[in-house]
């Protein structure tokens, strides 16, 4: 392809223009570098004396925090509900213990017949023969227990705020200073 005299002066000239953009690129480029190195030490700088001591700080504070809360609910188990749970279960296998007594058993028994033939008598219940009270009577004797164990565990890891009174109210003006 053959280009003409003022074809090929334009393409001088465009060229020429070219080499002068890709310089002022360079340039421009050059400029931009220097000042994203002086920002990146700049901030580097802010970093290490401002935002990384605000984070170790942070960091460490919730550690504490953490480490408290998790010795608290420790110590509360242990000191609390454990204790609740144990008793609890000592005596429900108390009431078991004494149910297997004979002179218990027959005594249930007497008791469960008497209230039956008074029950029909009165007119409460049907006279028919049924499994005994002691049955009915172990049963509400489990569901207390129950109870008994869900309301200590209840109360042991309930949050209450009021509850946490600090032992010197000199750390309580210290802090909220």
């Amino acid at each position: 392809m053959a280009l003409s005299r003022k074809q090929k002066k334009q393409l001088k000239n465009l060229r020429g223009s070219a080499s002068d953009v890709w310089e002022d690129q360079k340039d421009v480029l050059e400029r931009a570098s220097r000042v994203i190195r002086e920002a990146t030490a700049h901030v580097t700088e802010v970093g290490k004396q401002d935002v990384v001591p605000r984070v170790q700080d942070g960091v460490a504070a919730g550690l504490a925090t953490g480490r408290a809360v998790v010795e608290d609910a420790g110590g509360k188990l242990k000191h609390d509900v454990l204790p609740a749970v144990s008793s609890a279960l000592a005596s429900a296998l108390a009431v078991l213990e004494v149910a297997k007594d004979p002179k218990v058993r027959e005594a249930l028994g007497r008791v469960g017949k008497g209230a039956g033939k008074l029950g029909s008598k009165v007119g409460i219940t049907p006279a028919k023969s049924s499994s005994g009270p002691g049955k009915y009577i172990l049963i509400a004797i489990g569901v207390v227990a129950v109870a008994g164990v869900a309301y200590a565990a209840w109360q042991t890891l309930r949050a209450d705020d009021e509850l946490w009174v600090s032992d010197d109210p000199e750390e309580d003006v210290e802090q909220e200073q």
